[in-house]
This record gives C-alpha cells, structure tokens and sequence, in this order.
C-alpha cells in the first residue's frame, strides 16, 4: 500500500481552524514526535517509518506531566455513580498499562501480532486493555456488552482471536460456544469472583512488574479490528493501523476537536463503537487532554444531565438518540458546570432537536459523519457557521466528493454517492482492508474513490447534506425520496420522540413512504387515526407533499444496532415480507 505523503494535499495546510490559539501550552506532544509533525506538515519527508501510540504519545504525555508543564489534569477520570471514582495521571495510566502488557505476554503467552477480543462495559479495565495492547503489539478486537453467545462466536471463529477478556456476565455465553474456537487459548475474566477455566484480570495484573519495554511497531502495523456494525449482511472485520488511528490526530483532529490539556470530554457511546475509540482513547489524549467516563449501565437522561452539573466536562459526545432523549427533559432546571462543545455522530441529527437544545441550552450541536473504515469523513469545526441539516465539510486529510454511479464528481446542488478520493495516495486514516475478504475491499472502492454507500449533496459553500443510505432510498411514482428528509419533518411534530422511514409495497405507485413512529408519553392516550391525519398533513406543510407517509405505524420502540443506529433495512424487509 502507498504510504500517504503530505505534500500531496496541500490544501490541507489551508484549512486553518478559526481563531485557534494554543495558550501557551506544549503543542501537541514533545522532542522527537514534534519535530516529525513539524517535517511532515511542511511536506519535507513522508510519514515515519516506525510508531507506536503507547510509547510517541501517552509516555510523551507522562514526560512532559513529571516535568511540569501540564496543567493538574486527570489523563482519565471514571465514576459509576454510586461513589466509586477513578482517576489517573498519565504516569499512573502508563505505571498500569505495563502491569496489563506483562499479563498478556508473560502469562497468557501473547505476541505480536496475535489477536484479542475485549468485550467490557465502560469500566477502567477496558482502557488498560486497550494501552497494553499498543505495547505488546496485539491487535485488539472490541465488542459491545449486548452480543449474544451466536455474535461472540462468529467473532471468535472469524478473527481467530487466541484470547477474550469479558466480565462474568458474558464468561457463560463465551463457555457455550468455546469448544467450537479452536483458536481461543486463554479467558479472561473481570470479576470479583471466580470461575472454571478463567483466569482473573485483576488479581493476575496486579502481581506483574511495572517494567515493560514497548515493542517497535511499523505505522502500517495492524492495531485495532472492528466489526462493523451495518444495517445489513453479516459484520465484516475492518483492520485500522498504528497510523490510521493513532498517528492521524496528530495531524487533522485539531479542526474538530481542538483540545488542550485541560480539557475534559465525555463521550457516551458504547465500547464497541470506533466513536469510542477515536473520542475516548486517541483524539484527547494526543493534546494531553482528559477523558471522562461514566460506567452508564443504562442510558438515563437525568443521570447524564445531574453528571454534566456536577463534574467540568467541556465536550459532550453522543449519538442523535442521546440527544433527542435529552430534549425531552425541562432543561432549563440544569446548569452545567463547564460544557461548551457538543458533538453528535453516528447517523444525522434532525434540526429540530438541534434548535430545541440551542434554546434551551444556548449550546449548537456541531455534526460529524464517519464510517468505521474512515473514522471522521466530515464535521463542523468549532466556529464554523452551523447550517442546520448539514454534517459540515470535508475533514482534514479527506478529498470528499458527490459522485455518480460512473464516478464522476458532480457539481453542487446535485444528489449522488458520498465518496473520498483514494487515489492514487490512500488517505491516512483509512482502514486497512476487511480482513479475509479481498473481494469486499476491492468492491469499497470505485474508480478513484472509496464509495460510503451513503447519497447526499454538496452545497456551494463546501457543506454536505445527507440523504440517505444507498439502498434506504424510496422511490414512488417516479420520485426519489430519502428518509431522512421525511424524518426530520416528522420529528418537528411534538408527538414524534423517534421516527423511522422506509419504503412499503403499493399496487399503483410500486412502493410508498411509510413511518414507523414512537409517541410522547403525552400522545400516547391519543385517537390514533386523527393522529395519523395530523401527521401526514404535517409533513405536506413542511416538506414537498409528495413526501408525506401514505402509512404510519405506532411502535413502543425502533430496532437498533449495537450502535444506536436505527436498523431501517429490518423495517424495510418486515414490509416487503422478506
């Protein structure tokens, strides 16, 4: 693969985020890794050779922590809301990680390269796990707490994962089907307890030595594989490197995250998510900032606005699910001790929860959208001009384009594939590949472009709007109608607290609109077929009325996937008998 060379897109170093200032302090990292970021942002040498997150950032971080010169801030800091609180300084969080490398390698007899499956709620253990694997060299594979016995055995048996670490509620879902893994050597199991067969994260990595020497890592290196989460077929093994991950913020994140050392962010997403990993492991502590967990054994909405009062989170992390929950709440009631910055991912938020939190907050909702092959695609950088509706532009490093099924570019104001160039340099940032399936890599990719599957236009201005994903496009009679336009209608209603749209069968227009939609509780009592009416001639009134749900149905809840994704091809399919 061609390694990416700065001077090629020199475009990028145009791209100043507004009124940026450093304040005085250590700009970005130290020695060696600051002189490289300098060289290679002036496009007078390629990207390194050799490196290693663990060993170039987080115990640059440390150094720079014992001699002085950053601020008194936690590395990271976890609660569970029930007293228990957890904090460490980058020393302590490197003191600790070594322990956790010396577990894996000396006891469970892992090298590099070999593959591991972490599967944890947001408890500390999770980010221990993932800064030993960066020193060992192991690929770390992570998994939401929700997968079923079948999930964790199509994950084992496809990464051939020679060691999982779970806690004791997944550890009977992980027997059943351990027999069938012929690759799996060692378990893991955060608990208290005991169990067959387990050995104990907690009692074996406290008796380790602290001494731990990182191993020399190429930036092309394997580090991280994720199981992408889609809406359809079975999950593919997505492989992002010590570079796609770990050596990109140091070169684009400033213009979405702009942190510094005193920052704090909390990011609400589960473990299993790449957003995690991007806001809650690499981003932050590039710029030696911290990160704020809460345990969340549930989503509650007054649990995360009562931990927004209390603790000095700056930035607020979420999928447009926690937003929209949150909007139900009087938020007027809450003062947040420090936030500033809210970012939303994931899928498009509507513009309406975004106007209903900037009134009752007086906060903007900045939008990012990515891909687990990509990470962030594009964003709205702080002090961007908002445009509601929009995801922003084009992200550092990213070439982003609307392109036709033939992969031309197409002009502003036209509907097409959103798609980055990809040649004939591959971006940093970029995955890898899909691990044993070459064929779905290739198919990533058409022309010069890797292809989202997601449509949307591209504004004058640079900003892009999102339409729908590929195959959530509803054509009846003739017109091309994409869902979320319809949603976002829909939503503005105060009955609509989510709604999902996709196509259904129709004798005469081939297929209609249809609207699966979960009530306020103060509809829930209400005549449901004039509820109906009242909504349809809303969407009329606030959309092009060839849009408007010739179907709607009332559900208690929408199906997701792990990632908080609205899993619209299981309605579709439901509809079409599939």
């Amino acid at each position: 693969m061609k390694l990416f060379k700065l001077h090629s897109l020199k475009f990028l170093w145009t791209l100043k985020p507004p009124n940026r200032t450093f304040h005085g302090h250590p700009r970005l990292l130290a020695s060696d890794v600051h002189s490289q970021y300098e060289s290679i942002r002036r496009g007078k040498q390629e990207l390194p050779k050799y490196f290693n997150y663990a060993s170039d950032v987080l115990d640059k971080w440390s150094e720079i922590e014992k001699a002085g010169k950053r601020p008194p801030n936690p590395a990271f800091w976890w609660i569970n809301g029930k007293g228990e609180e957890v904090k460490w300084s980058f020393e302590e969080l490197g003191f600790l990680s070594r322990k956790v490398a010396n577990m894996l390698t000396k006891e469970c007899g892992l090298q590099k390269g070999d593959r591991l499956i972490v599967i944890l709620p947001r408890i500390p253990e999770w980010w221990l796990v993932n800064v030993a694997c960066m020193r060992a060299g192991i690929v770390l594979i992570p998994g939401v707490s929700q997968l079923s016995a079948k999930d964790i055995l199509y994950r084992l048996q496809a990464s051939k994962a020679t060691c999982i670490i779970t806690t004791d509620k997944l550890a009977p879902a992980v027997d059943s089907v351990a027999s069938e893994c012929q690759f799996l050597k060692t378990k893991l199991m955060v608990s208290k307890g005991s169990r067959e067969g387990w050995l104990n994260f907690t009692e074996l990595y406290k008796n380790q030595a602290a001494d731990h020497s990182c191993v020399k890592t190429r930036i092309q290196d394997p580090m991280i594989i994720f199981f992408t989460s889609g809406t359809t077929g079975s999950p593919k093994m997505t492989q992002h490197s010590q570079g796609s991950l770990g050596f990109r913020p140091l070169l684009s994140e400033r213009y979405w995250l702009d942190f510094t050392p005193s920052g704090m962010i909390w990011n609400t997403a589960d473990t299993g998510w790449i957003l995690t990993s991007i806001t809650s492991v690499y981003d932050p502590w590039v710029f030696g900032s911290c990160i704020f967990i809460h345990n969340l054994p549930q989503t509650d909405s007054a649990v995360i606005l009562n931990t927004l009062c209390r603790f000095p989170i700056d930035t607020l992390v979420g999928a447009p699910t926690l937003f929209r929950m949150l909007v139900q709440n009087d938020l007027s009631s809450y003062k947040f001790m420090n936030l500033k910055y809210c970012v939303s991912g994931g899928e498009p938020l509507n513009p309406e929860v975004m106007e209903q939190w900037k009134s009752q907050t007086g906060l903007d909702i900045n939008e990012v959208y990515g891909q687990t092959e990509t990470g962030v695609i594009c964003s709205v950088f702080k002090g961007m001009k908002i445009k509601p509706g929009s995801m922003g532009k084009a992200a550092p490093l990213y070439d982003v384009q609307i392109i036709d099924k033939n992969s031309n570019v197409l002009p502003p104001g036209q509907q097409g594939e959103i798609a980055v160039r990809s040649k004939p340099i591959r971006p940093l940032g970029f995955f890898s590949e899909y691990v044993d399936n070459p064929k779905k890599t290739a198919e990533s990719e058409r022309g010069d472009f890797y292809v989202t599957g997601d449509r949307g236009t591209m504004d004058e201005d640079g900003y892009f709007h999102f339409i729908g994903r590929d195959d959530d496009i509803i054509i009846s009679s003739g017109y091309r109608i994409g869902p979320f336009e319809v949603e976002s209608a829909l939503i503005e209603h105060p009955a609509v607290v989510e709604t999902a749209v996709v196509s259904s069968p129709d004798p005469l227009r081939g297929e209609v609109v249809k609207a699966f939609v979960v009530l306020s509780t103060a509809f829930s009592s209400s005549d449901l077929k004039s509820l109906t009416q009242e909504l349809q001639d809303h969407v009329k009134k606030t959309t092009a009325p060839y849009k408007y749900p010739r179907k709607v149905e009332f559900v208690q809840e929408l199906p997701k996937t792990v990632t908080g994704k609205i899993k619209r091809n299981e309605l579709r399919d439901k509809e079409w008998g599939r």
